[in-house]
């Protein structure tokens, strides 16, 4: 029998995967997000920035929490916290280990607007930069007859997923806050709380009115991105992970 690719294809059964739940939260956070600024003038009709757009979704996708599973009916008994440390160390995998990579689609490619980097080292810049910040290099030399950067999608400006991976945690952080969550914070869920949405609205709902700074305001009380939410969010992980690494050699090695 063929494996399913999509719900909804003929002779299959409709396979639903984790990931496609989290999708769909990315997805509608951008239709929402758009829904509550129509009202702004067609000019002002965008986000107050392009990390907000791709936030808004992920951080909503950070409530869904085992309590929150329980409530919609998809899992019957939420399990242990002692259980939560599997469940951050996969997605400190996939956001965390973002980071750095996000940083350096774009260093890369400002470096080759600027002209500082020309096509004659468009494979060797690239390299330079994932050990710099990475710090990974090729299994096997790579020539300027390949084209590594390649390898990433044209034309989309990866600082936007960067600033996303920060905000997402910070509007976490400051919502659960709004909603009275005293758990830890990868256990604070808004699902169903009045304040917490109404606070996401009024800050959705300026589009790109404000400066993105008012938009932050708004919605964190903060005028600055704080990457302090997501230490606090992978606090248990870094404790665990500092107990395992316990006398070994930390950073890169030669």
């Amino acid at each position: 029998m063929p494996t399913p690719e999509r719900c909804g294809a003929p002779d299959t059964t409709c396979r639903q995967t984790e990931e496609d739940f989290r999708t769909i939260h990315h997805e509608l956070g951008h239709d929402f997000y758009s829904r509550a600024y129509a009202g702004q003038p067609p000019i002002l009709r965008d986000s107050a920035n392009d990390g907000f757009h791709e936030a808004i979704g992920d951080t909503i996708a950070l409530s869904v929490t085992p309590e929150y599973l329980v409530k919609a009916g998809l899992i019957t008994t939420a399990p242990e916290a002692s259980g939560d440390i599997g469940l951050l160390l996969q997605s400190a995998l996939e956001r965390l280990a973002f980071l750095p990579f996000g940083l350096v689609v774009d260093a890369w490619r400002w470096q080759v607007f600027s002209g500082s980097v020309t096509p004659a080292s468009y494979n060797t810049a690239w390299w330079q930069l994932r050990e710099q910040y990475q710090g990974v290099r090729p299994a096997r030399a790579r020539g300027e007859e390949l084209f590594d950067p390649g390898a990433v999608p044209a034309n989309t400006p990866y600082a936007r997923y960067f600033l996303s991976s920060v905000l997402q945690f910070q509007f976490h952080r400051a919502l659960g806050k709004t909603a009275g969550c005293t758990q830890p914070l990868h256990r604070c869920s808004i699902y169903g709380n009045a304040a917490a949405g109404q606070r996401l609205r009024a800050a959705l709902e300026m589009g790109a009115s404000r400066p993105w700074p008012d938009a932050l305001d708004a919605l964190t009380g903060q005028r600055q991105m704080d990457a302090t939410a997501m230490a606090d969010y992978y606090a248990p992980l870094k404790a665990w992970l500092d107990e395992q690494n316990r006398g070994r050699p930390i950073g890169w090695q030669p």
